[in-house]
């Protein structure tokens, strides 16, 4: 007859046997899963690399953009201050066109003014030399 002895024996021999069976199993699935790792990495590495290179010549392109971003407007800066300077010496030059032409007028009116009064003198000095007055 048969031992209880022998009958957990033959049990965990078939749970041994169960579990070997499982893990054998469990390995083969996890190898070809492996195998689809690596496939689909390789995959995306070969699609990544010329993604990567496009990448970069972008950075260099937004840099050299960048870069005559930088320069224009320092242009505009330049090109400011110029025009700041040149309204400056319009204001200075029509302040100083306003004085001369309030300085020639007002030569202008002293010389009517002198021109009149000589020739009122003149003229009444030439009738009263014909007239015998003096």
């Amino acid at each position: 007859m048969i031992g209880w002895n022998q009958i957990w024996l033959g049990i965990i021999a078939i749970a041994v046997a169960v579990t070997a069976g499982y893990i054998i199993s469990l390995i083969i699935e996890l190898k070809k899963t492996i195998n689809s790792v690596n496939v689909v990495l390789k995959s995306i590495e070969e699609n990544l690399n010329p993604v990567l290179d496009e990448l970069q010549l972008t950075l260099k392109s937004l840099r050299n953009i960048s870069d005559d971003v930088n320069e224009v407007t320092s242009d505009v800066k330049v090109l400011s201050k110029s025009v700041k300077d040149i309204g400056t010496n319009i204001s200075r030059a029509s302040s100083f066109i306003g004085t001369a032409a309030s300085l020639a007028t007002i030569r202008a009116s002293g010389l009517k003014a002198g021109l009149k009064t000589g020739l009122g003198f003149l003229i009444s000095n030439i009738f009263s030399r014909i007239g015998g007055r003096k």
